[in-house]
């Protein structure tokens, strides 16, 4: 009595658990129950939720904060490790960037530069997203308009001798747009962001007005390439803008929308920090990079 009793229990337990199932072959859909389908889409031989991770790729990160300089010429800082802390941990506790995909460089010199952006060309596959977050100085030279990145190591001799093509940056240390530029056409992704607080302008940023209205729909942005940046300012030399990321930060942290493209999110924060800032924020598709008009969109972990 007590084994068929025992029987009848595992039958119920096994109708339940097939009654919310849907059995699917190559050539038949069935229902069973009568229960409707999920609403779900098919990537390959996988049913997935819209908006699941695999629908918009991985995403990976390099994070940069350059608080001291080798050379006394160059002066020291003392935000952007503390800034490139605070959006680590939001990019990875907040959003769905995994731990292993974001590289963290502190007071990175330009050889560590140039290896993680090595490393990062051979992992980021087209599907996926590339994200560049970059604190620390930065020189905007207006004679030949050209802008750098200074890494750890940079010489202060720079300022007199601005490097003109890559032999002179590397020996110099300073890492120019120029540079930047060639390593974003090898790293393969869909979506590319470059946030900065350092210059970033001229030849490669092509500055637009930013919407707060998104008038395509976030699949459509998820489906066409993106190649994006946001700065606290592209042709100024004035390092620290505290104000620009700390709203951008806030921002992040309070954000509940489920997809956030990086338009949405640099014209929500942007508007108001305006009145507290030197230079004024920008937003744009980096030129000769590919930009369909996608983006790069936030996601938030469930």
């Amino acid at each position: 009595m007590k084994k068929l009793t025992l029987f009848s229990i595992l039958c119920l337990l096994l109708m339940a658990n097939i009654s919310a199932q849907v059995v699917r072959s190559g050539k038949f859909t069935i229902r069973i129950n009568n229960k409707p389908l999920p609403n779900v889409i098919e990537k390959g031989n996988i049913m997935i939720q819209p908006g699941e991770n695999d629908t918009y790729g991985k995403y990976y990160a390099l994070v940069i904060g350059i608080n001291n300089y080798t050379d006394p010429a160059i002066s020291k800082l003392d935000k952007p490790l503390s800034d490139a802390d605070l959006f680590y941990n939001v990019i990875t506790t907040r959003y769905t960037f995994e731990k292993e995909n974001v590289r963290f460089l502190r007071n990175a010199t330009m050889a560590e530069i140039k290896e993680a952006l090595d490393s990062l060309a051979k992992k980021v596959g087209p599907a996926d997203n590339f994200l560049i977050f970059y604190a620390g100085q930065g020189y905007w030279d207006a004679t030949s308009e050209a802008g750098f990145w200074l890494p750890s190591d940079a010489q202060g001799l720079g300022f007199w001798f601005i490097p003109s093509d890559e032999e002179e940056s590397t020996s110099l240390a300073w890492f120019s747009n120029r540079m930047l530029g060639d390593y974003l056409r090898k790293i393969k992704s869909k979506h590319t962001l470059l946030i900065t607080d350092a210059c970033f302008g001229g030849s490669l940023f092509n500055v637009r007005s930013a919407s707060n209205e998104s008038t395509i729909a976030i699949n459509k942005l998820n489906e066409l390439t993106g190649r994006k940046a946001m700065t606290s300012g592209i042709l100024s030399n004035i390092p620290g803008q505290d104000d620009f990321y700390k709203y951008l930060f806030d921002y992040m942290g309070k954000n509940t929308e489920k997809y956030l493209p990086s338009e949405k999110l640099f014209s929500s924060f942007s508007k108001t920090l305006l009145n507290n800032i030197k230079e004024i924020p920008q937003f744009g598709e980096i030129k000769d990079m590919g930009d369909e008009g996608g983006d790069f969109i936030f996601i938030l972990r469930n």
